[in-house]
Parts: structure tokens; sequence; C-alpha cells
């Protein structure tokens, strides 16, 4: 029987989809994208017929999955990144159980990723910080109030902030009940698309920054001493010469 394969199709540049996803795209007979997001490049030359999700509702997508699968058609749902974190997959698994569909899901880069290779940092650094915090504010979707942001930043651990940037102001004041002013932060827009921008500030003065270059969507928040040049030196022991360990003495 044929399937449904969810696949990720990194955060915004043809390349970083992977060898699997990219052979599963080209030998689909119907895809379904998200086409707010996926970079159009991907879907170049491929033979399938094609359906942009980004005006779609959720019956209207089932509704193509299933007339394609009844049709012994093999059905490609093209997500952004990677489709585990904030990909609305699940009520779309759901249905398909619902209705006996078999799929499979295709991990993708995660743009949570890209920003930080856009940024030529290693987001977990030994004694600046060993956690990755990944999250977004409270908006038109709401958050577990033991999530928000006010609540996490007591770690002060690497956060990175996902659909927030449009309530920049909001997200700093959160931010400030746990990490100093001084804090540094970058905002990188659409991670490694030919029109990526990244700017980068501290909590005093990036909100302020952001706005002035008018980036709305499409960007992640990264806070954390991570990105600070003096912490460059930081280094991990796996390398040092006098550290032993199973590979070496």
């Amino acid at each position: 029987m044929t399937r449904v394969y969810f696949i990720g199709a990194g955060p915004g540049d043809p390349e970083l989809i992977t060898i699997k996803g990219r052979k599963l795209l080209d030998e689909a007979q119907v895809v379904i994208y998200a086409g707010s997001l996926v970079n159009p490049e991907l879907l170049d030359g491929i033979k399938a017929e094609v359906f942009d999700s980004a005006r779609m509702n959720l019956d209207e997508i089932i509704e193509i999955i299933k007339t394609s699968i009844r049709h012994g058609k093999s059905v490609v749902r093209l997500h952004t990144g990677d489709p585990s974190i904030y990909g609305a997959i699940r009520e779309q698994m759901e249905r398909l159980d619902r209705f006996g569909i078999p799929y499979e899901v295709v991990p993708g880069v995660s743009s949570a990723m890209a920003v930080a290779a856009s940024l030529n940092i290693e987001l977990t650094l030994p004694e600046v910080s060993q956690t990755i915090i990944i999250t977004r504010h409270a908006g038109k979707t709401p958050v577990p109030e033991k999530e928000r942001v006010r609540e996490l930043a007591k770690h002060r651990a690497t956060m990175l902030i996902f659909l927030s940037i449009s309530l920049i102001d909001e997200v700093i004041k959160e931010l400030l009940s746990g990490y100093p002013e001084s804090t540094p932060v970058a905002v990188v827009e659409k991670a490694t698309w030919p029109e990526e921008r990244i700017i980068r500030g501290t909590l005093k003065d990036i909100a302020q920054k952001v706005k002035e270059v008018d980036i709305k969507k499409t960007a992640i928040i990264v806070v954390g001493d991570v990105l600070k040049d003096e912490n460059l030196r930081a280094v991990s022991r796996l390398y040092d010469k006098d550290f032993s360990h199973g590979y070496r003495e």
C-alpha cells in the first residue's frame, strides 16, 4: 500500500534537505507543501502533482491525501525545518490513523540548528551553558503557564525563541525577569536563505535594532552567554591532551 511521507524540508537552503527526503520528494506522485515557508526551489524538476497548503485547512489537506492514497499514489507532505518542532503534524497523523493510512516521518534540519550555523556558534559550551531551551512566546497560540518565557528565563540557559519576533517587546520584558540586560542576543531572519539577515545586540537594545530593520516574521531570537566573544575560549575536555577516555589514554 502507498503511504504518506512527512518530510522536513530543512530551514531554507534547498541543499539542506536530507538525501532520503530528496529521494522521496523526487519519486512522489503528489506533494503538499507549506508554501508560505518552504523554499519553492525544492520543487524544481519534480514530476508530482503539487498542492500549496498555505491557504488550506486540515480537512482540505486530508481530503487530498485520502483521494491520492485511494488512487494508489505516493504522497509527500513537505514541512519546513524539522516537522517535529512546531510542525503541526500530530493532528494530521491522528486523522491518518483514523482512516488507516500508513505514514512515515523523515526528519529534517531544524532552523534551530541553522541559526547556530549562521552565527558560527556552539549552542552548548563547557561551564557556560549545557542546556538548550526551544520555546515560543504566548500569542494566538497559548503557552502553558509554567513554560512562559519569564519562567524559562530563570535558568539562564541558551534559549531559542521561535514564532515570536512580532512580539519582541513582550519577549524582552519576560527575558529580563531572569537574564541581565547585558545578555547578548542575536536575531536571525530566514536562516540559510539568500536574503538571511542577522542582527546582534543585548537585551537592552535588540528590540530597537529589530524595529529599525523592520523584521516582523520568519526569525528566531537567540539568547545566552554562548554568544559572548570571550566565551569562545571555553573548550571541551574531549580533545584535551591530558584527558583520557575509552579511545585515548
